[in-house]
């Protein structure tokens, strides 16, 4: 008897669910959208693999913009050039605000990054933040001797593994790695990658975090798209990535404590621990870690794992060009 009501109950909350999912589709005026999403996972199994050519034909059969069900989230593609322009102009705030997936909860510090935060007083404070006073031409100029000293020493790095013969370069490491060296050293004045330090515990230490952090980054919950109890942890998704948030948060208060014993060291955090000082209340060690994720690790730990995009491998070959012969000299001395 127990056993029939267990059943009845599960029948009856994928039912409510379905009928949840199907009436909230009809209320609003959406973009056309493939075949009628089915219940729970929507049109989710019309995705396949490379997914560009999956929405492109189904653009083509559809119209340059077109609305998908991804479990219980609403999806629009556009590949409209004009109707994406219009979407980052008329109706950039409209569209400003990022889903609350589950990574965000952890490695965004509850949503209060300026990636991953809604749109609203606290994320306006935080772009004016970021736009003035961390990522501002005049604070980037004064890092340009890092730029000079890392691509110097990446050509010698290059030379010293060509100077007796034709050598392959991985330019993909070799990338990644000057973009890590340029913005810890921008950051916190420290090289991760490379030279003396690759071997010391905490080089090892970061470089290790980037890679657990990069393996969530590439990883869907099925708890983000498909409402299923919070307390069912998928292969323990949750746990393994509180487990790797927890590290990389003590590995980020470590540099700002250490930036605060050293003061005057002419760092970003440095200059956020001197904005503390004055604004105690909301520059707090969250926020100032928040920014420094946005920083090496939202968009630019991937550098580490991809290829180099064109526009990389267009300046260094620019670089290498117009760098003076004297300076090519030196190197090869």
């Amino acid at each position: 008897m127990e056993t029939i009501w267990l059943y009845s109950l599960i029948s009856l909350f994928f039912l409510v669910l379905a009928f949840k999912f199907s009436s909230t589709r009809r209320k609003r005026n959406l973009p056309p959208s493939p075949a009628t999403a089915l219940p729970l996972i929507g049109h989710l199994h019309l995705l396949k693999f490379p997914l560009h050519r999956t929405y492109q034909n189904l653009s083509q059969k559809l119209g340059p913009i077109f609305s998908l069900r991804f479990g219980n989230r609403l999806v629009v593609v556009v590949s409209s050039p004009a109707i994406v322009e219009e979407c980052f102009t008329k109706n950039d705030v409209v569209l400003a605000s990022r889903p609350r997936l589950i990574l965000g909860k952890y490695v965004s510090y509850n949503y209060t990054s300026l990636i991953l935060s809604p749109y609203g007083d606290h994320w306006r404070n935080l772009r004016r933040l970021t736009t003035i006073e961390v990522f501002s031409s005049n604070r980037l100029n004064a890092f340009q001797s890092i730029r000079q000293d890392e691509i110097r020493l990446l050509l010698e790095k290059i030379y010293r593994n060509s100077r007796n013969d034709f050598a392959r370069v991985q330019l993909r490491q070799l990338l990644s790695e000057l973009t890590f060296n340029n913005i810890m050293r921008m950051v916190a004045g420290k090289r991760y990658f490379g030279g003396e330090d690759e071997d010391d515990e905490e080089a090892k230490q970061f470089r290790g975090l980037m890679d657990e952090v990069f393996a969530f980054t590439g990883v869907s919950n099925p708890s983000d798209f498909i409402p299923i109890p919070k307390w069912i942890d998928y292969k323990g998704f949750q746990k393994k990535l509180a487990r790797v948030s927890g590290k990389m948060d003590v590995f980020l208060q470590g540099l700002i404590d250490e930036q605060r014993r050293n003061k005057g060291t002419n760092t970003m955090i440095d200059h956020l621990l001197s904005l503390q000082e004055s604004q105690p209340d909301y520059y707090t060690d969250v926020i100032i870690k928040g920014i420094i994720i946005n920083g090496k690790g939202q968009p630019c730990l991937k550098l580490y794992h991809l290829r180099p995009s064109v526009k990389h491998v267009m300046f260094f070959i620019r670089f290498l060009r117009e760098l003076p012969e004297k300076c090519l000299l030196k190197f090869c001395s």
